[in-house]
């Protein structure tokens, strides 16, 4: 009981995930089957990637509106470079990693050493790489090794191999969030930046290293989306902007900063994208579709907002 109360937020979304998924899979043709069960999976597993990137800035006390944007310029470049022998998409894929990573480090540098509010440090970032997106692909094109496309979005013996992708980066995240030195010290810049400094923790460091991982997350969901589109596309960026912080606030992730979970990440993701499938599937008029995602999205972040508010009056009157 104690470790419900503790997680009762990613409790109670956690509950919400499975209301939606079980009425999705009700009004869903093909009910519950491994197809189904593999597209919803792979969607959610593109936005829920990038809702991971969101949560590390978001950790800190950030917010990046370059993630779609680096989603995008990744996704472009891994369009040139997965093609060939197995060593070249090797290649391929760590070149992809190092160019969000350091999309990542530019936020942070701009940040942290530039004193630049990271809203406004990272939609100027965002612009500029969008616009290095559109140069090196002014129209949605190249392709991607099919063979390693099949891989990561197909079944696995009847398991969506996204799922067991998801899962690998959730095992992998844990222990250094929860255990080492970083993690820690990255909850404890977002609780409280002063105090953190006078813990001895240096607070621009860890600042750097979570918009690093930033970059690499939403390099990781470029590459995924070229998996699953097979193409590259400079024009995806603003929806994974937006749904990455809807997702992180339904996922229990405070925009004040130092609390939450990869976890609650994904699952944000997955309710996001859940909602999003059941209103294809109820017959609602596709042209009303954007306006009902547009007020998901405006009540998830003005939750987020309030949430905040408290956050920000508990402290005054603990200062009182």
């Amino acid at each position: 009981m104690s470790l419900l109360r503790r997680n009762r937020s990613l409790t109670i979304t956690i509950a919400a995930l499975t209301v939606l998924f079980a009425v999705f899979i009700a009004i869903h043709p093909r009910g519950f089957s491994t197809y189904v069960m593999t597209i919803w999976f792979n969607q959610g597993a593109l936005l829920g990637l990038a809702a991971i990137s969101q949560f590390f800035v978001v950790l800190v006390r950030g917010v990046d509106l370059s993630v779609g944007p680096t989603i995008a310029l990744t996704n472009v470049v891994a369009s040139y470079l997965l093609l060939g022998s197995p060593a070249a998409i090797t290649f391929g894929i760590i070149a992809v990693l190092l160019v969000g990573t350091l999309c990542g480090l530019a936020n942070g540098i701009a940040v942290v050493y530039g004193r630049i509010q990271p809203i406004v440090a990272t939609l100027a970032t965002g612009g500029m790489i969008s616009g290095l997106a559109l140069w090196l692909r002014p129209t949605p094109g190249g392709s991607v090794d099919e063979a390693l496309s099949d891989a990561l979005t197909y079944d696995i013996y009847g398991v969506p191999a996204s799922a067991i992708m998801l899962l690998v980066v959730l095992l992998v995240l844990h222990m250094p969030l929860r255990r080492s030195p970083l993690g820690l010290a990255m909850y404890a810049v977002g609780s409280s930046e002063q105090s953190a400094y006078m813990t001895g923790v240096r607070v621009r460091q860890v600042k750097l290293a979570a918009y690093a991982a930033s970059g690499t997350f939403a390099a990781l969901a470029g590459l995924y989306v070229s998996m699953v589109t097979l193409t590259g596309d400079p024009g995806i960026g603003p929806a994974y902007t937006l749904n990455s912080i809807a997702a992180v606030v339904l996922g229990g992730i405070a925009l004040s900063g130092g609390v939450g979970s990869p976890l609650g990440a994904i699952v944000g993701a997955l309710i996001l994208k859940t909602i999003s499938s059941l209103m294809f599937f109820s017959g609602l008029p596709p042209l009303a579709q954007p306006f009902f995602e547009g007020l998901v999205l405006a009540l998830a972040i003005v939750l987020g907002a309030f949430g905040m508010i408290n956050v920000r009056n508990r402290l005054e009157l603990f200062r009182q």
